[in-house]
């Protein structure tokens, strides 16, 4: 019997277009079209949201940019984010998308989570350690294994000049998460 597609929202917390985390998304992408055909990851950008600012808010509305980024979050099954750690924390981008699509009715509520980062010597781990502080309060559901964080200097070459993905042990170790989080989310669906 096929198991269930789940549709998962991609967040990158780095803006910008060679980053090694929007790398890790496009890898994330190509191997469910490529071999984790159970899953459809579509990203969902954040770089046009407007800094949190509840005085934009209207009668249960929002600026266009924020509602169209909340819809897609609602209509995802689950969420894969790209963290960057900047200064021991979250990327200023992704914890203002996090807090837009967390205004009532939260968008994020009893959705499966994973993340993966990269970056120096603990490959972004303080920032994912934050990332699921945050999400105990607005109710998403990290998965707790497999952990990835990368440290992209490491020899041999991670990612291209490009900001690609090209080691095949890491897009082996990026398929294991994205199966974890296709059996979780099933199993927070009662699937």
């Amino acid at each position: 019997m096929a198991k269930p597609i789940i549709k998962v929202a991609a967040v990158c917390g780095s803006l910008r277009e060679g980053s090694f985390h929007r790398g890790l998304v496009r890898a994330a992408i190509q191997l469910c079209q490529e071999s984790v055909k159970e899953i459809q990851i579509e990203q969902v950008e954040i770089n046009q949201l407007p800094l949190l600012n509840t005085d934009l808010e209207g009668q249960g509305t929002f600026p266009p940019a924020v509602e169209a980024f909340r819809q897609k979050i609602k209509e995802a099954d689950s969420i894969l984010f790209a963290s960057p750690e900047y200064n021991f924390s979250i990327a200023a981008p992704m914890k203002n998308a996090i807090d837009w699509a967390s205004r009532p009715p939260n968008a994020w509520a009893n959705k499966a989570a994973a993340i993966v980062s990269t970056g120096g010597n603990g490959g972004g781990e303080r920032a994912q350690y934050h990332l699921r502080q945050v999400g105990v309060f607005i109710d998403l559901h990290f998965i707790n294994t497999p952990l990835f964080s990368l440290n992209a200097f490491e020899q041999p070459a991670k990612f291209d000049k490009d900001g690609n993905l090209i080691s095949a042990e890491t897009k082996e170790r990026l398929k294991e998460v994205l199966l974890a989080l296709h059996e979780f989310t099933l199993r927070i669906q009662g699937k």
